[in-house]
Parts: C-alpha cells; structure tokens; sequence
C-alpha cells in the first residue's frame, strides 16, 4: 500500500473517531459522572479513547509526511 493511500486511510479514520466523539459526547460526560460517582474502572475510558486518537492521528501524520516526500534528518552518520 502506498503512503499517500495509508495517509489517506487513517485521515479518514481519524476524522471518523472525531465524528463519534462529537456524536458520543454525552455519552462521554456520562463515564465521567460514573466515575465521580464511586464506579472508578471508568476513569479507564478517556484514557483508551487519547490512547487510540493518538495513535490513528500519529500514524496519520507520519504517512502525511512520507507521502509529500518529507523525511526526518539522518543524523546517524558523523561527518
């Protein structure tokens, strides 16, 4: 697969996961009241969604990058 069709891939899925967030937001507050309520596995939950959010808009990133030909320095080799 080739890096401008993966970046195109996970831009996709990263605004997909913004539209479920905004879609969910309720949702969300809910946990939130949950676990201020005494149920404390729900702090769990913001956690994993910055978790997968971060990963799908990093790799998405990455791929933007590569795609439009930009690569970080190679500063392994001492001159």
């Amino acid at each position: 697969m080739s890096s401008v069709l993966k970046a195109v891939v996970y831009g996709a899925a990263s605004v997909a996961l913004y539209a479920l967030l905004y879609l969910y937001a309720e949702e969300t507050v809910e946990l939130a009241r949950r676990t201020h309520e005494g149920e404390k596995i729900w702090f769990l939950a913001p956690i994993a969604i910055a978790f997968l959010f971060s990963w799908v808009h990093g790799a998405f990133t990455g791929y933007f990058w590569d795609a439009i030909g930009i690569k970080p320095a190679d500063r392994s080799k001492k001159k």
